[in-house]
């Protein structure tokens, strides 16, 4: 009499999630094609136990966030908006304003956009540290240097 073989089927856990953290150098790089390998890796895509509804990314540092570079007249055409909540509150900026006011959003935004909705891509976003030098505080977790 032949037995029959049971397989498992693994299911991921957040005890049996491992995160790592990354460096990534934003240097002469476009913003929407870093922020489209940053994103997955916030996701955790690249791993062989990737769950979609549990957070099992890794962290991921950016440092030159300031020098990237975009393609065309995006400098001056891409706007960025913001709503007080009162009658007449639309802001607009273009990129060249807020990356010379505030250097490090326009990377966070870009990615933000391609991370879930909701409470998980919020946790996901968490584990985002961009900088505009090139320095980071988190020398302590060793993290390891990301490169495509």
């Amino acid at each position: 009499m032949m037995r029959q073989q049971i397989q498992k089927t693994h299911v991921t856990t957040p005890a049996t999630i491992d995160q790592r953290w990354w460096v990534v150098d934003a240097q002469g790089m476009t913003l929407g094609r870093l922020a489209s390998k940053v994103a997955p890796i916030l996701r955790g895509k690249h791993k062989p136990n990737f769950t979609p509804h549990l957070d099992g990314g890794d962290y991921v540092i950016i440092v030159n966030a300031d020098k990237i570079h975009v393609t065309g007249k995006r400098m001056d055409q891409k706007l960025y908006y913001r709503h007080s909540g009162f009658p007449g509150g639309l802001k607009s900026m273009t990129l060249r304003e807020l990356m010379d006011k505030f250097p490090t959003r326009a990377l966070k935004f870009a990615i933000k956009g391609m991370l879930p909705k909701g409470p998980l891509g919020r946790k996901m976003l968490r584990k985002l540290k961009v900088y505009a030098g090139g320095e980071h505080p988190h020398r302590a977790q060793q993290p390891q240097v990301l490169e495509w």
